[in-house]
């Protein structure tokens, strides 16, 4: 017998004891699948039993972070100590922003501009200081919606899409940075797109997140055209409902903030990415509701500290110069403060999801 033959007849006896090996019921086989997916839940983090006491020391995670101020700061100077990666990301985003969804308007802040202006000829002596003027400017643009009035719908898309190229791209840079390394700006713009489309996923899970809260806003504004809370009755009901629906998003937000992160990773799907942040959230939401409210604040604070002097130039500016008259000056000032606190608070829940996953190991 040849060397061939009897590699086949080795072959062919190897696949016979292969198919020989007994088959699995299908109790026996489904009784298998059920104790490994049992396995996996187990394994994940549930401190709360639906019908059992919850005792404290049982729910209780500590967790070593530092103060909120440090955490603000620390943060704050990531990016101003890393400026050569965050500065040409910020102009890249800025540039595609104006070419695929455009500047705020100028008729929109001029409008705004007149209205307080006819404001103040209605005061008694008609002497709202310039500062002021640019103080209720800026409050008035960013609350009335004016960065993102007149928005198609290929607009909102394409909006969506550079804020999520944003978020993995800022990830991206931070993740190397804390490992020693020194990506350059175009590593990101070509290596951290790789889970996109999963992101885009954990987009629309935020965005379901936070159907209360825009459910909330309807019916406030409903509310108030109908004159529905003069009643005190149908006022504490309202309250009532809108509270519930406030905590509902408040609970479920955190969980997706959470796995918009974990998803960066490459590999990782929208759903174990739900569930990773899920476990690492347990226990800590309101410590997370807490500082991301506080990132937030100390943002509204450095926005008023650039962007009053800048209308109050604008102001003064306009007024003595005709020719700068359209100049959309605020406008591109305003798009570039969106883009960097965007850059921000990206970076502030990365470090503090840093914080979370350290404190689990």
């Amino acid at each position: 017998m040849s060397k061939k033959t009897a590699k086949k007849s080795t072959k062919s006896s190897d696949e016979k004891t292969k198919t020989r090996r007994p088959r699995k019921s299908f109790k026996e086989a489904y009784t298998a699948e059920r104790e490994k997916i049992w396995n996996k839940k187990r394994a994940r983090v549930k401190l709360h039993r639906s019908f059992k006491r919850s005792y404290r020391e049982d729910y209780n995670r500590p967790l070593e972070t530092p103060g909120l101020v440090a955490h603000a700061t620390s943060t704050l100077k990531i990016i101003f100590k890393n400026w050569r990666i965050f500065v040409p990301l910020i102009i890249v985003i800025v540039a595609a922003n104006i070419i695929l969804v455009g500047l705020m308007s100028e008729d929109t802040y001029v409008a705004v501009q007149d209205s307080i202006e006819e404001s103040n000829e209605a005061l008694q002596y008609g002497e709202l200081g310039r500062m002021a003027k640019s103080g209720l400017l800026l409050i008035s643009t960013v609350t009335t919606g004016g960065l993102t009035k007149g928005m198609t719908e290929v607009q909102q898309v394409f909006a969506i899409l550079l804020f999520a190229i944003t978020w993995l791209c800022t990830i991206y840079y931070l993740r190397h940075l804390l490992a020693g390394n020194h990506p350059k700006m175009r590593d990101g713009l070509f290596n951290a797109l790789t889970p996109l489309i999963s992101s885009i996923c954990i987009i629309a899970v935020v965005f379901i997140h936070a159907i209360p809260i825009l459910v909330f806003m309807v019916l406030y504004s409903t509310a108030l055209s109908t004159e529905f809370l003069a009643q005190p009755l149908y006022a504490f009901l309202f309250w009532l409902v809108g509270s519930l629906l406030l905590l509902l998003s408040a609970y479920l937000l955190p969980t997706s903030l959470l796995a918009l992160v974990a998803v960066s990773v490459p590999g990782i799907y929208p759903i174990r990415a739900l569930y990773a942040a899920t476990d690492l959230v347990q226990g800590r939401r309101t410590k997370f509701i807490i500082r991301l409210l506080f990132g937030l604040l100390f943002l509204a604070v450095i926005w008023v500290i650039i962007m009053m002097p800048i209308i109050w130039l604008d102001l003064v500016i306009k007024q003595n110069v005709e020719i700068l008259a359209g100049f959309p000056f605020v406008s591109l000032c305003l798009q570039i403060m969106t883009m960097f606190s965007f850059v921000y608070i990206t970076a502030y829940i990365y470090l503090y999801y840093r914080r979370m996953l350290d404190g689990t190991e």
